[in-house]
């Protein structure tokens, strides 16, 4: 894993960052959002081939999900997880710590890993930081999360220290494991990168102490766990204000599943460069779109004779050809086209968002660009 940073810092504009991230499957235009395939496809039959059409740069898949099925040796086997998915660009893989979280029930913690009892049929699972490396490995993807705890963000002060102490020694094993997996020569990506998880709950000085602590291990980047999880939008921002001046200027930053257009924009704002969140797709797949006028819910009785596309300017492929009346109509019907062509606009728009706002920081109107969109499109139409 080379010392040098990836990232490169192409404009600011207070605290938005406007940047380039370059990896061995192609460079990044930050700031960016991440389409989740969790079990290496997007939920509601959206193909990697469409994904290049809804100008998704990167796709996040899961090493937990993987790893149980179809098993993380047998995409290694048939080349990889690029190679598997039909997918060229890069990829970054969670590392299975926010199942520590959203699994709480069916876990054990222990200095060594994680025990898990697997959600799919019961059996269990041992995981721990060269566990997490050598699946990650295996997949190939561009770039591998260290494996870490995500805390419920109010967990008692003692325990987030004591977590964070933990996380951190777990991390040096990560480093440590992907550098000897990169080494080795029959590895799948010898070029895999490595980004570090800052947690600490919503304690800004245990926040501050950890991130300072994973900033010297010198890593390709650095994300912002632990965050999304039960605390208020405003404790979240808190928490970003605070510890972004403690985390490395010439390093990618990353925002761990967040969030809606409003988050995206005051966490840009903040000085994070890199999202992801299963909304757009899960949201869609119920109907409820997001728009340059607001969030539209198709299920609403209003819509069923409406001949109108969700959005009318938008570009995506379902805007271009069909009616609010038909896709509504489709998700009555239980039909999956209207669940793939509502997946297809809710992704189209956040990587056109980004767009958007990448083209802001270039021509320095960022903040106009905020204050024109930040209202409007958590409007409920």
């Amino acid at each position: 894993m080379s010392a040098a940073s990836r990232y490169t810092l192409l404009k600011t504009e207070g605290r938005a960052r406007r940047g380039k991230f370059e990896t061995v499957h192609g460079t990044i235009q930050t700031p960016a959002f991440m389409n989740v395939g969790t079990a290496a496809a997007i939920k509601g039959g959206i193909s990697s081939y469409d994904l290049v059409d809804l100008h998704c740069q990167v796709e996040l898949c899961n090493t937990y999900h993987l790893h149980l099925r179809p098993g993380d040796k047998l995409i290694r086997q048939l080349g990889g997880l690029h190679r598997f998915m039909g997918w060229e660009r890069p990829i970054l893989t969670d590392s299975g710590g926010f199942q520590v979280f959203s699994l709480s029930s069916l876990r054990t913690i222990r200095e060594e890993g994680v025990t898990f009892a697997s959600h799919v049929d019961g059996r269990r699972i041992f995981m721990g930081p060269e566990e997490s490396m050598q699946i990650q490995s295996n997949l190939g993807s561009t770039i591998a999360m260290a494996f870490d705890e995500c805390m419920p963000s109010h967990s008692p002060l003692e325990y987030a220290r004591a977590s964070c102490a933990r996380t951190t020694r777990w991390l040096k094993r990560c480093k440590a494991e992907m550098q000897r997996l990169n080494a080795l020569p029959d590895t799948v990506n010898p070029q895999q990168l490595l980004f570090g998880i800052n947690q600490g709950c919503i304690y800004d000085n245990l926040r501050i102490e950890h991130m300072q602590e994973i900033a010297e291990l010198d890593l390709d980047g650095y994300a912002i766990g632990g965050l999304a999880v039960g605390e208020s939008a405003a404790e979240m921002y808190r928490v970003i204000a605070a510890v972004e001046p403690y985390m490395p200027q010439d390093k990618i930053r990353y925002l761990m599943g967040v969030g809606t257009p409003a988050n995206i924009l005051e966490s840009v704002r903040r000085g994070v460069d890199l999202f992801d969140c299963v909304m757009p797709s899960r949201n869609a797949r119920h109907g409820h779109l997001f728009t340059w006028d607001g969030i539209r819910n198709l299920m609403n009785q209003k819509y069923e004779s409406d001949p109108n596309p969700i959005d009318p300017i938008c570009g995506c492929p379902a805007c271009q050809r069909h009616s609010r009346a038909y896709i509504r109509h489709l998700l009555k019907a239980g039909e999956m086209l209207g669940m793939r062509l509502c997946v297809m606009h809710n992704l189209f728009f956040y990587n056109t968002l980004l767009e958007q706002i990448r083209q802001a920081l270039d021509e320095g109107r960022f903040e106009r660009y905020l204050a024109e969109h930040l209202q409007r499109l958590s409007t409920r139409i």
